[in-house]
């Protein structure tokens, strides 16, 4: 069974699914974490794998930049391929100086400007949140790692280059009530919920609006083990 946008075969990916933005981060995770990774689809050269994490099959998959695109692939992997849960690995941008570059944290809710849900789904709500479960989980998976993991409200923003004249970025964390900043949890998080699904947000701060502190492209590609490691060991006890 293939979608518009993906070309696995039924039963191709693994309950649990991990979802980074870049298709050679799902690569990297995919060839560095798991066992006998294949790769599943590779529509746009957005890549998808599965394999297994000890012994547990696992996959893991690109979104793209953006909600329309992780709101595509996250809907097409809950409503057509069985897909239950999607953990969304990223990195954002901190707005708070308590949340440094490399800090872990995990979305509480994701509050967005944005038009998707409500056009979606007629969702008219700017705050959507996670699943509660799947939250727990998570969190106590990084108790057990022994890995600090820091709560925080994501902004979920339609634009990377915003014109000055629509404020500051201390203008817009504090209008949203938000603590760091990516472009893709409101959409995803509203289609779980729509659907009947599980979703979280795991982030990696990956440069600060306060200190101005930022990672390079190929840093982000590769590092952020962490949250990649708390992310895997959470999949295989869903």
């Amino acid at each position: 069974m293939a979608t518009p946008h993906i070309s696995a075969p039924e039963g191709a990916f693994a309950k649990t699914l991990l979802m980074p933005g870049d298709p050679l981060r799902a690569k990297f995770i995919a060839e560095t974490f798991l066992t006998d990774p294949k790769l599943v689809t590779s529509v746009r050269n957005v890549l998808g794998y599965t394999g297994t994490y000890r012994g547990v099959p696992v996959s893991v998959m690109a979104s793209g930049m953006g909600m329309p695109s992780i709101g595509i692939y996250s809907y097409e992997l809950f409503k057509f391929y069985g897909v239950e849960n999607i953990i969304r690995i990223g990195s954002a941008g901190s707005y708070k100086d308590w949340l440094k570059v490399m800090d872990v944290t995990l979305a509480e809710s994701a509050v967005s400007d944005s038009s998707f849900a409500l056009i979606q789904g007629g969702c008219k709500s700017n705050r959507i949140l996670p699943n509660a479960e799947l939250n727990a989980a998570i969190k106590q998976e990084a108790k057990e790692l022994g890995i600090e993991l820091k709560m925080s409200v994501v902004h979920s923003s339609d634009v990377f280059y915003a014109d000055p004249s629509q404020g500051t970025w201390q203008e817009l964390a504090e209008r949203t009530g938000s603590d760091c900043v990516e472009m893709e949890s409101f959409a995803l998080f509203h289609n779980a919920n729509m659907l009947g699904k599980r979703a979280a947000c795991l982030l990696t701060i990956s440069d600060s609006f306060v200190s101005h502190v930022e990672l390079t492209s190929e840093e982000r590609q590769n590092s952020f083990t962490e949250m990649m490691t708390l992310a895997l060991e959470t999949a295989i006890k869903l």
